[in-house]
């Protein structure tokens, strides 16, 4: 269809080569040396036309072939640019968590030492409770035997008297009785009798 348009446009050259005005019938007989030259002239017009149409067409697919390459670079980079994206969202996601475990980790220490030291506090309270418990427990313990004292030697006065308590002697054997009874008949008998006794 490319070659009829040709061919088409070739016969379009040729007739406006032809002159077509300014000639008398006389002159209308054209000898064959001028269809030699217009039919050349008619040939190397065709072959330029179809020179251009094949460098046209060239021109063509070449542009295509870049058009081509230059859309497969577009998507190569549009591609490389979303696996970039890509990377970096989840390189940023990575960060993002990394953050929050050390967060939470760092929270997490705290908060066990704070319990540490809560514990160790109450402990340290725990101990001073139970000393304080056992100072008073005894304070309380020799209160009451100081207590249970008294009232066993007010009790014992008021069984014996007084001057009883202070006379008679706690628990004396029988030869610390004997030696008290001899010493008490020696002095009843004065100092004569001691002196007879070699006293």
């Amino acid at each position: 269809m490319k070659l009829s348009r040709a061919s088409r446009f070739a016969l379009a050259a040729l007739i406006s080569l032809l002159p077509v005005c300014g000639y008398s019938a006389e002159d209308a007989v054209v000898s064959g040396e001028d269809l030699a030259k217009a039919g050349e002239r008619i040939r190397q017009t065709g072959a330029q036309i179809q020179e251009d149409l094949k460098k046209a067409r060239a021109r063509m697919e070449t542009q295509k072939a870049e058009q081509a390459a230059e859309l497969k670079r577009e998507e190569a980079r549009a591609r490389l640019q979303a696996i970039k994206e890509a990377d970096e969202q989840r390189q940023a996601e990575e960060d993002r968590q990394r953050q929050a475990r050390e967060v939470a980790q760092a929270q997490a220490r705290q908060a066990a030492a704070k319990r540490a030291e809560l514990a160790a506090k109450q402990a340290e309270k725990a101990a001073r409770d139970r000393q304080v418990a056992l100072a008073m427990q005894r304070v309380k313990d020799e209160q009451a035997a100081k207590e249970r004292a008294a009232l066993a030697l007010k009790q014992a006065r008021q069984s014996v008297g007084p001057r009883a308590m202070a006379d008679a002697p706690a628990r004396e054997t029988p030869k610390e009785r004997a030696a008290r009874a001899l010493r008490e008949a020696r002095q009843s008998g004065g100092p004569r009798a001691m002196a007879e006794d070699g006293l």
